[in-house]
């Protein structure tokens, strides 16, 4: 089985794919944040580095995603999805141009034919309040006082991301939209798991 896990920054997307790579005897698939060199930078010019700091997101979702497409069972803590997600949400809040955006999308056709898809699309949902009280916390310090700029983010995440599903037919059916609370809880992950299998064992629901 193949899951990959989408959500906003804060949401729990590491934590829950170690977890259910673990329980499932799958590979695990993490996204190498920190060595975005660019991401810094990011949070500092937002306008000058969204399309590199993108690029170098993207370039890492499609390397690990190619080089393991022929893994029957692997849980991935992010994909080319919840980065078109933010490329379209930087393109609304006007940090990215609609060219820069443009050709993230254009690349992003191409490659999605050469990848093997998800038996199950999983998307973490926590309210704007939790997720900004969340990255208040966090441990990177070029997330801190970014208030303004996660607000907007967090707003249109959710909406953001389910047109992009749409874009690419994914079907209703291989989504899971999951809300989340307390991700070392024993008895969430357990309830977690069972509606996965009752989605994986049931296709057809």
């Amino acid at each position: 089985m193949r899951i990959g896990i989408i959500g906003p920054t804060g949401a729990g997307k590491t934590l829950l794919s170690q977890k259910l790579a673990a329980y499932y005897h799958a590979k695990l698939i993490e996204q190498a944040i920190e060595k975005n060199e660019y991401l810094p930078h990011f949070y500092k010019d937002k306008e000058t580095f969204a399309l590199l700091s993108q690029t170098a997101f993207y370039g890492s979702l499609f390397l690990s995603s190619i080089l393991n497409k022929d893994v029957k069972d692997l849980v991935a803590d992010e994909t080319i999805f919840g980065n078109l997600t933010y490329t379209e949400i930087l393109r609304l809040c006007g940090i990215m141009t609609a060219t820069e955006a443009a050709l993230t999308f254009s690349v992003s056709e191409d490659h999605m034919r050469r990848l093997p898809s998800f038996d199950l699309h999983i998307v973490l949902v926590r309210s704007e309040e939790e997720l900004l009280e969340i990255v208040r916390k966090t441990k990177r310090p070029y997330e801190k006082d970014q208030d303004e700029y996660f607000e907007f983010v967090f707003g249109a995440y959710y909406d953001t991301a389910k047109r992009i599903f749409k874009n690419y037919n994914i079907p209703e059916s291989k989504i899971l939209w999951l809300p989340v609370h307390d991700l070392n809880d024993p008895e969430e992950i357990k309830s977690i798991i069972a509606k996965i299998d009752a989605i994986t064992l049931n296709p057809s629901r």
